[in-house]
């Protein structure tokens, strides 16, 4: 089934969902196969991948690594518009609106565009919001952009809403990585009472009591990086599928 439709499914259905991001320029070749053994185990639904800064790292390959030993589908998290596979089974074409940066609002998109169309990969054109999380992360210096403030929910919410309106099936909230807070309750809430499309939330998250707030907020998908990245055996301490009423 083609991802997209599985995601806004499942989303339907009220199910609470979490993935796990991988960002290649920290993983090593060779841990991929005990870091897959985990995740299949896990309760995780999807993995992304992708990272601010990649350096040496045959992107195409590592994919290929991970779809070879994964029992999960893999969705690319692009850091920039050489991060594209085939091998994948979708990628979020994050359009970030948060900021007024051109060339990450479309100009990265334009420079891909042939090869993410000869790639045939399934394309959730995705609004991408960056919130402040209590420092200066990774994607806020590299995409030149300041976050939106924590507790500033009505711009969070025009933002979104306004992506919504320009025709963007997905939102995803990031307070970036290594984030010392998550995004807030309120500002979830208020963002998705505006925008009805499938919602992700990423940056700060390190326990199962973060997910079910941002769950029980609004979200339908959280996405654990940093913490995971230091520490592996929280994979099996965190549980999903979970449906809201």
């Amino acid at each position: 089934m083609d991802i997209s439709i599985e995601i806004n499914n499942r989303v339907a259905q009220r199910e609470k969902m979490w993935a796990i991001l991988i960002d290649p320029g920290k993983t090593k070749a060779k841990e991929l196969p005990q870091l897959c053994n985990l995740i299949n185990k896990s309760s995780c639904d999807y993995v992304l991948v992708g990272g601010s800064l990649i350096n040496n790292i045959e992107f195409d390959n590592f994919i290929f690594s991970l779809k070879k030993n994964l029992t999960k589908k893999v969705l690319i998290f692009p850091g920039d518009n050489t991060q594209i596979s085939s091998y994948a089974d979708g990628l979020l074409l994050l359009s970030l609106i948060s900021g007024r940066n051109p060339d990450l609002l479309i100009g990265q998109h334009v420079q891909s565009s042939f090869k993410i169309k000869e790639s045939g990969l399934c394309v959730l054109p995705t609004g991408y919001i960056l919130i402040d999380g209590g420092g200066v992360t990774s994607v806020q210096y590299m995409s030149n952009t300041l976050p939106i403030p924590k507790d500033k929910y009505d711009i969070g919410a025009a933002t979104a809403l306004a992506g919504v309106q320009l025709g963007l099936k997905y939102i995803y909230l990031d307070a970036g990585s290594g984030a010392n807070y998550s995004i807030n309750s309120s500002m979830i809430k208020a963002i998705k009472n505006q925008a009805s499309v499938p919602l992700f939330i990423g940056g700060g998250i390190k326990t199962q009591d973060q997910l079910e707030k941002a769950w029980a907020a609004g979200a339908d998908i959280v996405v654990v990086g940093n913490a995971i990245e230091k520490n592996n055996s929280l994979i099996n301490l965190l549980n999903t599928n979970l449906t809201w009423n």
